[in-house]
């Protein structure tokens, strides 16, 4: 009787052993199906956020292609020496750069934005001309050694012979502000002299 009662014991304990293996198999499967599913979405992570920052390298490469900067002076100009009629700037394709559309208001298709403000006033569109300094291949693009003039014509800034007011005097501070359609802005902020001469090389 007693090595009957000693044999189920055993036996038994063989089936619990085998119980803990199976139990123990089956958390290791778990363990490496999570480990494969968690690797996966690092992985994937991984590969999204590489793709991301290869977007932003090249959509900063375009914007930095695409980028104008001033080149010369700043040109005022008084038609009565008392105030500011005309204020001229030159720009060019910076650092070899993708051409940009310089196509003047008057045409109603412009792409280029020239925003005027001092100490009185701000007006983000505001009317100006376009005239090609040296040589260009007669269309409206700005692209690589080429030079363009922008005008702001302080009394037809809006195309309806609507001049600033108040109008600019001597002494007073401006910032002219132009926004191709892709790029860096083209700022520039000076001061009017003391005293308003016909043609003013604003350094």
């Amino acid at each position: 009787m007693f090595d009957k009662l000693m044999r189920a014991l055993r036996k038994g304990h063989r089936d619990e052993r085998g119980i803990t293996g199976l139990e123990t198999a089956i958390i290791l499967i778990a363990f490496v199906t999570v480990a494969a599913v968690f690797g996966y979405a690092v992985l994937s992570a991984g590969i999204f956020s590489a793709e991301k920052g290869k977007e932003t390298v090249y959509l900063g490469l375009e914007e930095a292609k695409s980028t104008m900067e001033l080149t010369g002076s700043v040109i005022a100009e008084s038609a009565d020496n008392l105030t500011v009629s005309a204020i001229k700037f030159t720009v060019r394709n910076a650092v070899a750069g993708e051409p940009i559309d310089l196509t003047a208001p008057a045409t109603g298709s412009n792409s280029a934005i020239l925003a005027y403000v001092d100490q009185n006033q701000y007006h983000n569109d505001t009317e100006w001309t376009v005239a090609w300094i040296g040589s260009n291949d007669g269309d409206t693009l700005l692209e690589i050694g080429e030079k363009a003039e922008i005008a702001f014509d302080t009394t037809d800034i809006d195309g309806a012979a609507t001049s600033l007011n108040p109008t600019l005097t001597a002494n007073e501070k401006f910032t002219l502000e132009f926004k191709p359609p892709a790029g860096a802005v083209v700022t520039v902020e000076r001061v009017l002299p003391a005293g308003l001469d016909a043609v003013m090389n604003l350094h």
